[in-house]
């Protein structure tokens, strides 16, 4: 995969998204998203670009893991626990959080990671999945890479909603009404479905820009061209035997045509 390409094409004013510039920020965690999509095997451009898209629109654009309540607009992306609980205490205190029956965040189990991981429980789930003891250090969802192999395995395998990438028919259903929408996988209806499908096939253009493809994990390697598979390295013995074959076959050919000839030319001295 090319990566210089695939950043190139998210920097075209036209792509949908970023502008025209990406800080290094956004680099880096768009490389972490790469990176898993590589170790978790998401070799489908549309699964891997609807990953980027949800990361995008959750984030803000930073494409980092973040806490919750920080915005797009907020400047400082790592705020201390104690501002977030604040934060979330003052907006439940306004009733501004209606979906919530009760502030699971006083104890520390407010969102973290590049897609949102909230409640005790979902931390169990989610470091159970990933190895992790995320009851005893929930900031791991703040480093890169983990945070990025819990938003590529929890869309995969359907760890935030119960729904999961394999559940879906890309691009089809990105047009798709509320109820089936891709979206679903992260949230419950958020009037989000339109622009998490303009986000998908920006980053799906960028991706087939790079040459991100089905082939196979080793050619989605930064920088690097695709990898032959198993089958394609087994395709030069069977160029040679074809190869093998049409010399025999033309050797046959000029044999008869020579025991022709000869035969003709024997008759001509009997």
């Amino acid at each position: 995969m090319n990566r210089k390409a695939f950043f190139a094409s998210l920097r075209r004013r036209e792509s949908g998204v970023f502008g025209t510039s990406l800080s290094q920020k956004q680099v880096d965690g768009l490389n972490a998203l790469l990176d898993s999509c590589i170790r978790n095997g998401v070799s489908d451009p549309w699964g891997a670009a609807l990953i980027a898209a949800n990361v995008y629109h959750e984030t803000g654009g930073y494409m980092l893991p973040i806490k919750e309540t920080v915005q797009r607009y907020h400047k400082d992306k790592n705020p201390s626990d104690a501002t977030v609980i604040a934060r979330l205490d003052r907006a439940w205190a306004k009733g501004q959080l209606t979906w919530v029956k009760s502030p699971y965040w006083r104890d520390g189990w407010f969102g973290r990671g590049p897609v949102q991981v909230t409640h005790k429980r979902n931390y169990i789930k989610m470091g159970s999945r990933l190895g992790i003891d995320l009851v005893k250090r929930p900031e791991k969802l703040l480093e890169p890479a983990t945070g990025a192999d819990s938003a590529v395995i929890g869309m995969v395998e359907g760890l935030y909603t119960g729904k999961k990438i394999s559940d879906y028919v890309l691009p089809r259903d990105l047009s798709n009404k509320p109820d089936t929408h891709p979206r679903r996988i992260i949230n419950g209806r958020d009037g989000t479905d339109a622009d998490i499908a303009k986000y998908t096939r920006a980053f799906h253009a960028a991706l087939m820009a790079a040459g991100y493809s089905k082939v196979s994990g080793e050619s989605l390697t930064a920088d690097k061209p695709p990898q032959k598979t198993a089958q394609q390295k087994k395709a030069p013995a069977g160029v040679a035997a074809t190869a093998g074959a049409g010399v025999v076959a033309a050797g046959v050919t000029l044999w008869a045509k020579w025991a022709e000839f000869t035969s003709w030319l024997g008759g001509l001295f009997q």
